[in-house]
């Protein structure tokens, strides 16, 4: 099988198969993170500014062993769930414009976190977490709010909060301190075992542990895009923007249907070292209609989704490859099936999930 990157939409719609394979595609990429276009990416930035956090937390982040990336990485997920802060950073990706973001974090006196995403740029985009609720603010949609632990936004929330969940898939490596934005910092680098996904660097403040700066990184060391602090402020008591939060004005939670165990009409024979299955069921496309069989994968801190259906009737036999950005978007047929893969993942990778993919017996 010969995949071609040449394949465009626009080309597909010349004929009856390609159409549908251009739908099933443009439905997949609805899931791909929005951006804008414009400028490359800048190392260059302001100095980020800091401010004491109390002498409490100061004593704890420094128990964290300093000899080992494993322990600076325990050590930033101990900071990025305790402390109380505001982040500016920006999101940066080669050819594109820069997206800023404020970022706030408070721990009430409860115990209980309080978070708010807010992208600063356009019509905006604003996500405030309290404790396991989580609500989205978006343009042109009805406010909604999720149950989850995590808000789902440029960086790898999971991966702050637990990066041990990520072990058995990635290499840690102390690569040596350096300057970042003004600031002392620790770069650890973050390599997959098995050199099927994209590599991470990250540089965090050897003070408090907080993250300055990451680098995602193909496999030939390539930055496909960034995150870099520009200011933060380390505080004793939460953002006054919390109090003014009520809760019970919060959008109510979606009430999603139960998901039903769902018996596998398809079976996956590889997966990246620890990738497992997280989630199966049955979607239904939003622009065409059409039913598939729906899996994520997840290493906890790639995600993988794979669309899946018979194709035994419609004639399609046109294979897809997109690239968006750092998103890999992999459509291919095996006889009557058709396989649509979409992950923040290497083409090579996502291919060879796509062909390891059969009738279950």
């Amino acid at each position: 099988m010969r995949l071609s990157s040449q394949t465009t939409l626009n080309a597909s719609r010349n004929n009856k198969s390609s159409k549908c394979i251009g739908q099933v595609t443009l439905a997949c990429l609805m899931l791909l993170s929005f951006s804008t276009i414009g400028q490359s990416v800048s190392d260059s930035q302001d100095s980020v500014t800091f401010d004491q956090p109390s002498s409490s937390h100061s004593q704890a982040v420094k128990a964290f062993p300093s000899d080992s990336a494993h322990g600076w990485l325990e050590k930033m997920a101990y900071a990025h769930s305790h402390l109380n802060y505001s982040i500016s950073f920006v999101l940066l990706k080669p050819g594109v414009d820069s997206q800023p973001y404020l970022w706030r974090h408070g721990v009430s006196s409860e115990g209980m976190q309080m978070e708010q995403l807010n992208l600063l740029n356009g019509p905006g985009r604003e996500v405030v977490r309290i404790d396991d609720k989580v609500s989205y603010f978006e343009p042109n949609v009805p406010p909604y709010s999720l149950q989850s632990s995590v808000i789902n936004g440029p960086f790898p929330s999971e991966f702050f909060q637990q990066p041990d969940e990520i072990k058995d898939s990635y290499d840690f490596v102390m690569v040596g301190r350096s300057r970042v934005s003004g600031r002392a910092a620790q770069q650890i680098r973050i390599v997959s075992k098995d050199k099927s996904r994209f590599g991470m660097n990250v540089w965090l403040d050897q003070e408090t542990g907080l993250m300055l700066k990451m680098n995602l990184v193909d496999l030939s060391g390539q930055l496909l895009e960034q995150i870099q602090v520009t200011a933060c402020h380390v505080t004793e008591q939460p953002d006054d923007f919390f109090e003014k939060i009520e809760p019970a004005m919060l959008p109510e939670v979606l009430k999603l249907r139960p998901q039903s165990d769902t018996k596998a009409i398809w079976d996956i024979d590889y997966m990246p070292i620890g990738m497992v299955e997280v989630k199966r069921d049955i979607h239904r496309l939003p622009i065409t209609g059409q039913s598939v069989e729906y899996v994520m994968l997840s290493d906890g801190l790639v995600d993988v989704s794979i669309y899946m259906r018979d194709s035994q009737n419609d004639g399609i036999n046109q294979d897809i490859l997109l690239r968006h950005e750092s998103d890999t978007l992999l459509t291919i047929n095996k006889g009557t099936l058709n396989v649509t893969v979409v992950g923040k993942l290497p083409p090579e990778t996502a291919n060879r999930i796509a062909s390891s993919i059969h009738l279950a017996n």
